[in-house]
């Protein structure tokens, strides 16, 4: 099945979701990421802010902000992500495409970030993701250091056995879902 055909049904499907079920799905997966030495070991961490039912991600932000974490988000920049600094939620507004984005000029470089929470519209049982489409975190997740942990947070049904890759998608290293934590660095 074609990407794009891929992308429609599982934005359709998790667009659809109550909004119980989403809060619920996501407080069990931020608490099994919260709970792995990923988060732990992480200094650095780069946060998505979720739209349209992703998995959401505020528990994740308040621990790193009580544990003294470098919280960074990205926000567009031409072609690109670029990660700046929050010392607070209240540094997200409205940005492109609707996504809340940091403001400010604390920016952070890519390869300063240990982990990178990446979101997605499904995932597979080999580590690929699909994204949007416009390439944002493949293009980011290409220029992390090799130690970065790149980190999937996703619903079980966004769970595919295989997606289509392209030579340009990136991997990564450990997906999270409610039942269970997939890690494809070994």
């Amino acid at each position: 099945m074609p990407k794009r055909s891929i992308r429609t049904r599982f934005l359709a499907e998790r667009r659809s979701r109550p909004l119980e079920s989403c809060i619920s799905s996501s407080a069990e997966i931020q608490l099994r990421f919260l709970q792995s030495e990923l988060f732990h070991r992480a200094e650095c961490l780069a946060l998505y802010s979720a739209i349209h039912n992703e998995v959401l991600t505020e528990t994740v932000s308040a621990r790193a902000f009580e544990l003294g974490k470098t919280l960074v988000y990205p926000r567009i920049k031409d072609d690109d992500l670029e990660f700046v600094e929050v010392l607070s939620l209240a540094d997200l507004t409205r940005g492109a495409f609707g996504v809340l984005e940091p403001q400010g000029d604390r920016l952070r470089a890519v390869e300063e970030l240990d982990l990178v929470v990446v979101p997605g519209v499904a995932f597979d049982q080999s580590g690929h993701r699909l994204g949007y489409g416009r390439g944002f975190y493949d293009r980011t997740l290409s220029a992390c250091r090799a130690d970065c942990a790149k980190v999937g947070l996703a619903y079980d049904s966004q769970l595919l056995d295989t997606l289509p890759v392209a030579e340009h998608d990136q991997k990564l290293s450990v997906l999270m879902t409610e039942s269970r934590t997939l890690n494809f660095t070994a």
